[in-house]
C-alpha cells in the first residue's frame, strides 16, 4: 500500500519502524458485514482520491464470519491509516456508525457503506462543501447529475423514494435525499448529536438530521450509485418497520424508545393469535376452555418472543443455546405478567375504581410494561 503524502520520515537503519500518518483532518467511517472481499478495494480507492488530505479509515464490523475484521487487520499492519472495530454481541449500521465516529479525534468524518456502491470520488467535494460553510453535506442520488437506477432494484427503488416522502414531513431543512448513508460533516456536531441519536435501523443521516433540533445548513453533492460490486445486501422488509419506527421515534420527540412502541405492536399481533388459536381451538370435540386457553396463550407467547427477536431486539438477537433459554425465561416472565394482568384488573373492577373495559386496559398496560421490563433486562440483555 502506497504510504500517504503525509507520512513522516521513518529514522534510518535496520530497525527503522513503518512510516507514522499525521493526525488525520478526515476519519471515513466504514460499517461491515460480511465485505471481507471489499476491504482492500475500498482502502485503494480512497487513497487514490483522498491524496492531499490527511484521512484514516475506521472500519466497524459487526463480528462478520467472512473474515472482515481479519481482512482489515492485514491491511492495518501495512497501512497506519487503516484502523478496525470488532463488535461482538451487537449489530447494525446506525450504531456501528456511531461507534466509528466517537472513536475518531478527527476535525472531520464522512460515512461510506463497505459495499463500495458510493462514489468515494466526490469525498474531496463533499469536504470542501462543508469547509465552506456547510454543516452537512450529503452524497445524493436525487439532485441534478445524481443517479440511483444502476444499483437499485424496482422495489427498493419504490421503498426509498417512499422513505424519502415521509422523511420530508418531518425533517426541519429539505433535504433531497435523506435516506442517504453516504455524508460527511464535522466530527464536534455529531458528538453534539450523539446523545440524542436512536442508532437503529440503516438511516443514521436521518437520525442526525432530526436529531440536530435545529435546521442543519445541509449541501448536497451528485453521484451515481453504482451496483454492487462483491457480497450481498444486508436490507430485507424489516428494514421499513425500523424507519418507520426511528419516524415515529422522533416524531414523540424520544418520550416513548422505539424498542417500546415495537414490543407493544408485536404484543398486539399475539392477542390477534391468541383469540385465532382460541377460536380454533373452541372447536376441537372435548377441549375444555381451560385448555384451549392455555393453548392459545402458549403458542402467542412463542409469537411474540420469535417476532421480538426478529424486530425489536434484532441488533441482539439470540441464536442456538441462547435462544431457547432466552424462551423459557420469556415463558417464565409473561406468565408473571399475565397474572398481574388478571389481578390489577380484579382488584380495580372490585373496588369499584374502574368498570370493566377500563380495568382490563390497566391491567393490560402493566403487562406490558412488566414484560417489556423482563425482556430487555434478563431475556435480550443489552452488551
Amino acid at each position: 500500500m502506497p504510504a500517504s503524502s503525509f507520512s513522516a520520515e521513518a529514522p534510518p537503519g535496520p530497525t527503522a519502524r513503518p512510516l507514522a500518518a499525521l493526525p488525520a483532518e478526515l476519519t471515513v467511517i466504514v460499517p461491515c458485514y460480511n465485505e471481507a472481499a471489499n476491504i482492500a478495494p475500498m482502502v485503494e480507492r480512497l487513497d487514490a482520491v483522498l491524496q492531499d488530505i490527511a484521512w484514516e479509515a475506521v472500519f466497524v464490523d459487526d463480528d462478520s464470519p467472512d473474515g472482515t475484521t481479519a481482512r482489515v487487520r492485514e491491511i492495518a499492519a501495512e497501512d497506519p491509516r487503516v484502523r478496525g472495530i470488532r463488535r461482538i454481541g451487537r449489530r447494525g449500521l446506525a450504531s456501528a456508525v456511531t461507534e466509528g465516529a466517537l472513536s475518531s479525534s478527527a476535525t472531520y468524518i464522512a460515512v461510506i457503506d463497505g459495499d463500495l456502491q458510493h462514489d468515494e470520488t466526490i469525498l474531496p467535494a463533499m469536504l470542501a462543501a462543508v469547509k465552506g460553510g456547510a454543516e452537512v453535506a450529503v452524497g445524493s442520488r436525487h439532485v441534478e447529475g445524481g443517479a440511483a437506477s444502476s444499483g437499485f432494484s424496482t422495489i427498493r427503488a419504490a421503498v426509498s423514494d417512499a422513505g424519502t416522502r415521509l422523511a420530508a414531513l418531518l425533517l426541519p431543512t429539505p433535504v433531497r435525499d435523506p435516506m442517504s448513508g453516504f455524508f460527511l460533516m464535522p466530527r464536534s456536531l455529531f458528538e453534539a448529536v450523539a446523545p440524542r441519536l436512536s442508532a437503529r435501523g440503516f438511516k443514521i443521516l436521518l437520525d442526525v438530521l432530526l436529531s440536530a433540533r435545529r435546521p442543519l445548513r445541509v449541501a448536497e453533492v451528485a453521484y451515481h450509485f453504482r451496483p454492487r460490486v462483491a457480497g450481498e445486501s444486508k436490507l430485507d422488509a424489516l428494514v421499513l418497520l425500523e424507519y418507520l419506527g426511528l419516524l415515529m421515534d422522533k416524531a414523540l420527540g424520544g418520550w416513548l424508545p422505539w424498542r417500546f412502541i415495537a414490543f407493544a405492536g408485536v404484543g398486539a399481533v399475539g392477542i390477534l393469535v391468541h383469540l385465532a388459536v382460541l377460536g380454533a381451538a373452541s372447536r376441537v370435540p372435548g377441549l375444555s376452555f381451560d385448555a384451549a386457553q392455555w393453548a392459545a396463550t402458549f403458542v402467542a407467547m412463542t409469537v411474540n418472543f420469535l417476532l421480538n427477536n426478529r424486530i425489536t431486539y434484532r441488533d441482539m438477537r439470540l441464536k442456538g443455546q441462547k435462544l431457547l433459554r432466552g424462551l423459557l425465561i420469556f415463558y417464565i416472565g409473561c406468565s408473571v405478567g399475565a397474572v398481574a394482568n388478571v389481578g390489577i384488573a380484579v382488584l380495580l373492577l372490585r373496588e369499584g375504581l374502574a368498570g370493566w373495559g377500563l380495568a382490563g386496559a390497566a391491567g393490560a398496560l402493566l403487562a406490558v410494561v412488566w414484560n417489556y421490563a423482563i425482556s430487555s433486562t434478563l431475556v435480550w440483555r443489552g452488551r
